[in-house]
C-alpha cells in the first residue's frame, strides 16, 4: 500500500475507556506497518456529549482518525473505526460514510470491541499481522463485551489488565493516556500495568473503589429487577460499572446518575450474568435523549449545570425498564 504523503497522524479516541486505548494502539501498530513506518503520533481522547463533540481544531494532523467513536463529515477525517449502535448523529452522517469511497472508514455495530474489528479489519484488507498484540486484543474484546466469568472478577479487580482498566477510566491527565498507548505497542499489559506510575494511581483509586462499592450499596434501590442510584453529590462520576450486579446479582438493568466538572451523566447498563434476558435496547432509549451507546449499555452526558434533567431522565429510563417489552 502508498504510504501517506503526510507524516503527523492525529488520533481521536474514546477516552477513559480500555478499548479507545487499545484501538489507538492496534491502529498506530498497523498504520506504521502497513502505510507510513515515519508517521509521528498524536493522541487525544474525547468524551460524548449533546451536539457535535468535536472541535474542528483537534483534525490538525496531515492525517486524522477516529476510533472507537462516533461518525465526524468532516473533509479532514481520513481513517474511521467504530462498533457503536449510535454512530451516526442523523441520517445524514449515515448516508455521509456510505457514500465515502476512501477504503478506509470502517463500521461493524456487531464487534463486542472496536481494538478487535481494527485488528480484523487491519488483516483482512491491510495483510497486517497483529500477532504481537493478540493479549491486548483480545483483553479488550473481554472488557469492552463484558465477557468476564462473573461479577466478582470484573469487581475484585485481581488481574493486571483489570487495574490498569481502572486507572484508564479514571485518568484526568491529558499526557498520561499517550505514554500507556505508546507502552502498549512494545510491552505486555502485565509489564504496563506494573509501571510505577501505573500502580500508584491504581492504588489511591482502589481505595475509592472500596469507598465506591460502599456507597452504592448504601444508596442503591432495586425496584422491578432495576437498580436505581445516584453519586452525583460525591463526585465520583467514573467508578466501577459493574458494582450494582456484585451486589445486586439478580437485577436486570441499572440506572445511574453521576457529575463531574465537564459532564452529567446517566449510565444505563444491563447484568451480563442475569437469569432473566435483557429486553430493552439500551442504545435506542438512550439516543431519544441525546447519548447512545450500545444494545446492552449505553449513557447520556448532559451539561454539568442540567443536573436535575439528568435525574429527571435517569427516572423515566428506570420506569420504561421496570416494564416489559410488549
Amino acid at each position: 500500500m502508498k504510504p501517506d504523503v503526510a507524516r503527523k497522524v492525529t488520533v481521536l479516541h474514546h477516552d477513559n475507556c480500555f478499548d479507545g486505548t487499545a484501538s489507538a494502539t492496534v491502529f498506530t501498530a498497523f498504520y506504521r506497518a502497513a502505510v507510513d513506518p515515519n508517521g509521528r503520533f498524536r493522541y487525544r481522547g474525547v468524551h460524548h456529549r449533546i451536539g457535535n463533540p468535536f472541535e474542528p481544531r483537534w483534525f490538525d494532523g496531515d492525517v486524522n482518525a477516529v476510533l472507537d467513536f462516533r461518525y465526524s463529515t468532516t473533509d479532514k477525517l481520513n481513517w474511521w473505526f467504530d462498533h457503536h449502535v449510535s454512530a451516526f448523529a442523523n441520517p445524514e452522517e449515515r448516508a455521509h460514510f456510505e457514500a465515502d469511497r476512501s477504503g478506509r472508514k470502517f463500521y461493524d455495530p456487531a464487534a463486542r470491541s472496536c481494538t478487535k474489528f481494527i485488528a480484523r479489519v487491519a488483516r483482512e484488507r491491510f495483510g497486517w499481522d497483529p500477532g504481537p498484540l493478540q493479549d491486548l486484543i483480545d483483553w479488550a474484546d473481554l472488557i469492552d463485551g463484558a465477557q468476564f466469568q462473573s461479577a466478582q472478577s470484573a469487581v475484585e479487580l485481581r488481574e493486571p489488565a483489570l487495574r490498569l482498566m481502572t486507572v484508564i477510566e479514571a485518568n484526568r491527565d491529558r499526557e498520561f493516556l499517550p505514554s500507556i498507548i505508546v507502552a502498549l505497542l512494545t510491552d505486555p499489559i502485565d509489564r504496563v500495568a506494573a509501571r510505577g506510575d501505573v500502580q500508584t494511581r491504581f492504588a489511591a483509586l482502589y481505595a475509592r473503589h472500596e469507598k465506591a462499592i460502599a456507597m452504592v450499596k448504601a444508596r442503591a434501590e432495586q425496584r422491578d429487577g432495576v437498580v436505581s442510584y445516584d453519586l452525583s453529590d460525591t463526585r465520583m462520576d467514573a467508578i466501577n460499572k459493574f458494582i450494582a450486579y456484585y451486589l445486586f446479582p439478580d437485577c436486570r438493568y441499572t440506572v445511574a446518575v453521576s457529575l463531574s466538572e465537564t459532564r452529567a451523566k446517566v449510565s444505563v447498563g444491563s447484568n451480563p450474568w442475569g437469569a432473566v434476558p435483557r429486553q430493552h435496547d439500551l442504545a435506542r432509549i438512550c439516543e431519544r435523549y441525546g447519548g447512545g451507546g450500545h444494545p446492552v449499555v449505553g449513557a447520556i452526558s448532559l451539561q454539568p449545570a442540567d443536573i436535575e434533567l439528568a435525574r429527571t431522565t435517569a427516572r423515566e429510563i428506570a420506569e420504561e425498564l421496570r416494564r416489559p417489552v410488549t
